[in-house]
């Protein structure tokens, strides 16, 4: 039995890509010392020039890897917690985001964004526990939020090898993960959902870390109700087709996202849902409250949280 853990797959991942592809090159802070076990071992492996500490300036080190990937680089840059993406909210989503919409595709931008501790991570206060994932499927970007370690190493291949920008959540919530891993770790095509649990009573979409708990709620379910579990693992683009067929066999909906409810991706999936024509009960969601920042002290930052708790009385909600 092979043990792999979620940051071990995003650093094999890294480690796999600068070996194959001399284009691949890594930006960030503190990408040296790998704090975030992403880049650990990588910059003694590849060196500086290819794994490259930067200044404390997001602006700066986004601006200059959009220039790298239009040149002809396939840049990677670590955000180390999501909040930071506001930062460079105008780089990504108004400059490499368009480029090549611009340009009629002459010109191209394979850059990636890995944020991982996104979201979940206990008593990092409001400024430092947002889940902006929503925001980027809205802009347009393509936005990968992997819950297991499979499926953390096949999607950042994937962004590392996309020649446009992809955005990459880590959720704090998977970083704990470990997975058995007994076939060859490969990539996993952008834009496509994964089943991991079949079912015929409702559909249980969860996004990232609330995989987890959306399958142990089903286990505890499964005398009763027999719960579907379906991973989007890409938000934008969404797997729709995935997602109807889905309810095409169990009817019913309940998607846990873990980011505020007013236009988060819970309410796209619910919208679709509706435009499918399949549901035969209003379907649910269980999110974050609207209007509130997650707080530092440890019990109230758990309860604005999405729960396994909340994810059983909504499925049991949705089948009565």
């Amino acid at each position: 039995m092979t043990l792999l853990s979620y940051p071990k797959a995003l650093n094999r991942a890294l480690a796999d890509a600068l070996a194959d592809d001399p284009a691949v090159c890594v930006l960030g802070e503190d990408v040296g010392a790998g704090l975030a076990g992403l880049t650990l071992g990588l910059q003694q492996r590849f060196g500086s020039d290819r794994v490259v500490d930067t200044p404390l300036s997001e602006q700066a080190f986004t601006s200059a890897a959009i220039g790298a990937a239009l040149v002809g680089m396939r840049p990677v840059i670590e955000l180390q917690i999501p909040s930071l993406l506001y930062l460079v909210l105008e780089q990504l989503a108004n400059q490499a985001h368009k480029f090549s919409l611009m340009t009629g595709g002459q010109a191209r931008v394979p850059l990636t964004v890995v944020v991982p501790g996104s979201g979940s991570r206990s008593g990092w206060a409001g400024q430092h526990s947002d889940h902006p994932y929503s925001l980027f499927a809205h802009i347009g970007m393509k936005t990968l939020v992997p819950a297991t370690p499979s499926d953390a190493y096949g999607l950042l291949a994937s962004a590392i090898r996309d020649d446009d920008p992809v955005v990459l959540f880590a959720p704090a919530g998977a970083l704990a993960v470990r997975e058995d891993v007994t076939a060859p770790l490969v990539p996993v095509p952008i834009g496509r959902a994964r089943v991991h649990r079949p079912g015929t009573d409702v559909t249980l979409v969860a996004v990232g870390h609330l995989v987890h708990d959306a399958l142990a709620v089903a286990e505890e379910l499964a005398p009763e109700v027999s719960v579907e579990v379906l991973d989007p693992r890409t938000l934008y683009p969404l797997d729709r087709a995935a997602l109807t067929a889905s309810l095409a066999r169990t009817r019913r909906l309940v998607v846990a996202d873990d980011s505020n409810r007013t236009s988060g991706l819970a309410a796209e999936l619910l919208a679709t849902a509706a435009e499918s024509g399949r549901l035969s009960a209003p379907p649910l969601r269980v999110t974050r409250p609207d209007g509130t920042v997650l707080p530092f002290a440890p019990a109230l930052d758990r309860a604005l949280q999405p729960s396994r708790d909340a994810l059983r009385d909504a499925v049991l909600t949705a089948v009565k």
